[in-house]
């Protein structure tokens, strides 16, 4: 086909698992930096459509000839420089690795908008091949501390002095503020929980009708992981049982038991070989191998919780999500195949409302992995694996567009890019486009916060937290003043805790106290 040679194209995806039941020690399992080069030596064979194993020369020869390799940055293993220890790895020899060598910030948004920063340097003639890739061995971790008496985890590791810094990618900044944290908005399964009540009183739906959809949705993405190699978990899980606590599905955060929340205890990596359409011409990959990104867009929604007017909404996936699609010359209707980015039930529910997709759609189900709960949540690096299967689905259905979103900190952070067996336009006339669409995101209204506030409150939106015997811990509530500020409030009271998630707490009224003490009404 005839495409501008500057036309980014990814050329190659793999991804990498050691299975739980693989029968071996904790430190016999790969460490994360094992996991990153198996990934991209995946994809080196993925570009020549090889088996595993299989002769690779056209992905081995792009990857010999890298510009920039790219990792997402690990939680569970820190080191200086990752990849500096890749590049070594890949058999570069020390001072002679790609001139740009990156980590990431915190953030599941990470894969997709280094994907987006990749394919702009490339279509500016700035880069030629771009590595991607990230892993997680939090399992073999996980092992490991419950086994102490077993060999001990020996994972490679850098020097800070003396090692180059690698090129940061991304914003570092909490994804709370005092005040919220004050209150015990300390972890992604503290906030998220917030957004999802909040949805429930927006849509008007009584607990039981709640759980119900809660535990459809879900259902349907655990029957997408049966479906899917590389997902962690493979059995479908009916609805009942997991919005049911029971031993091995304890309660976390109301409404939420352990089956509705990400699974980060996965030993998983994936990685992606992008780079110019006369690099992978140059290299020899079929053109049956090729998938364009079409196009992208990011932003970020209010930062901080309290800043946000709906906590039920997402004003930054709406506006990037329409922008990637008309800069792909498409509509939402026209995209096959969609990975929504899914830790918890309530960002696919909220995702799907911006984009003007079903949550229910047994034609078009909105994960390909399975998602973070069944398919595995490996960090910050999840996007990773909704990629791949994307660049998958593209090349099994050609003339199909794939839609995939990535997202950070407390539905914070998005990034939203398409995908095609074709190129930009159709005709290879133009290549990747991206947006930013954080001026239209930042010019929307944001919610006064009286951190002082003391009195009668009404409650917006609440969640309960619970000890690991299932035992309700905490309330965190999320209140509006007589004025319409928010404020931040706690309950401990059993009994009131008990009753918040028995019966709706939305829309009670009670008076709060100096330091947060919320006393309800009634």
């Amino acid at each position: 086909m005839a495409v501008d040679p500057r036309t980014p194209v990814v050329v190659g995806v793999g991804q990498v698992m050691t299975p739980p039941d693989a029968g071996l020690e904790p430190a016999e399992r790969p460490e994360p930096l094992e996991l990153m080069v198996r990934a991209l030596r995946a994809a080196a064979e993925d570009c020549d459509g090889a088996a595993p194993g299989g002769a690779a020369p056209s992905g081995n020869a792009l990857i010999r000839r890298a510009d920039s390799i790219r990792v997402v940055v690990p939680l569970g293993w820190r080191t200086a420089n990752p990849a500096l220890l890749v590049a070594s790895r890949l058999g570069f020899e020390a001072g002679a690795e790609p001139a740009q060598l990156m980590l990431t910030a915190v953030g599941g948004n990470a894969p997709q908008a280094l994907m987006h920063d990749a394919c702009r340097a490339i279509s500016r003639g700035e880069l030629d091949v771009v590595l991607v890739t990230g892993a997680e061995a939090m399992y073999a971790r996980a092992l490991a501390r419950r086994e102490p008496s077993l060999a001990p985890l020996s994972w490679a590791s850098q020097a800070a002095e003396g090692t180059p810094t690698p090129v940061p990618f991304g914003v570092e900044k909490p994804g709370a503020t005092d005040l919220e944290m004050h209150r015990g908005v300390l972890l992604p399964v503290h906030a998220y929980p917030l957004f999802e009540n909040a949805l429930r009183a927006a849509r008007g739906w009584t607990l039981e009708e709640h759980r119900a959809r809660i535990g459809s949705l879900w259902s349907r993405f655990s029957e997408v992981a049966a479906t899917n190699p590389g997902a962690w978990i493979r059995t479908p899980r009916p609805a009942a049982e997991i919005v049911t606590p029971a031993p091995g599905n304890r309660m976390v955060s109301f409404p939420y038991p352990k089956l509705c929340t990400a699974n980060m205890q996965v030993d998983q990596g994936a990685g992606s070989i992008v780079c110019s359409a006369g690099a992978a011409r140059g290299a020899g990959v079929p053109e049956d191998r090729w998938v364009f990104p079409l196009s992208g867009a990011d932003a970020n929604d209010h930062w901080f919780i309290s800043h946000r007017p709906d906590l039920h909404r997402s004003p930054a996936i709406r506006l990037a999500g329409a922008a990637a699609l008309e800069l792909a010359g498409v509509g939402i209707d026209d995209v096959a195949a969609i990975d929504l980015y899914s830790c918890f039930p309530v960002v696919v529910q909220m995702a799907a409302a911006e984009l003007g997709l079903s949550v229910d759609d047994p034609a078009r189900p909105l994960t390909l992995t399975g998602g973070l709960t069944f398919g595995g949540g490996p960090g910050n690096n999840y996007t990773s694996h909704g990629i791949a299967r994307a660049v998958g689905a593209v090349r099994a259905q050609p003339g199909a567009v794939a839609l995939v979103t990535g997202l950070g900190w407390y539905a914070t952070k998005h990034s939203v890019g398409t995908y095609a067996s074709r190129p930009p336009a159709g005709d290879g006339s133009r290549p990747f486009a991206w947006r930013d669409v954080q001026p239209e995101v930042d010019a929307l209204p944001q919610c006064r916060v009286d951190a002082e506030a003391t009195g009668p409150v009404r409650v917006e939106t609440y969640t309960v937290t619970f000890d690991r015997d299932g035992a309700p811990e905490r309330g965190i509530l999320a209140c509006r003043t007589g004025d319409g500020s928010r404020a931040w409030g706690n309950v401990d009271d059993p009994d009131a805790l008990a009753l918040l998630c028995a019966e709706e707490g939305i829309g009670r009224t009670g008076v709060l106290a100096a330091g947060g003490a919320l006393s309800l009404d009634g």
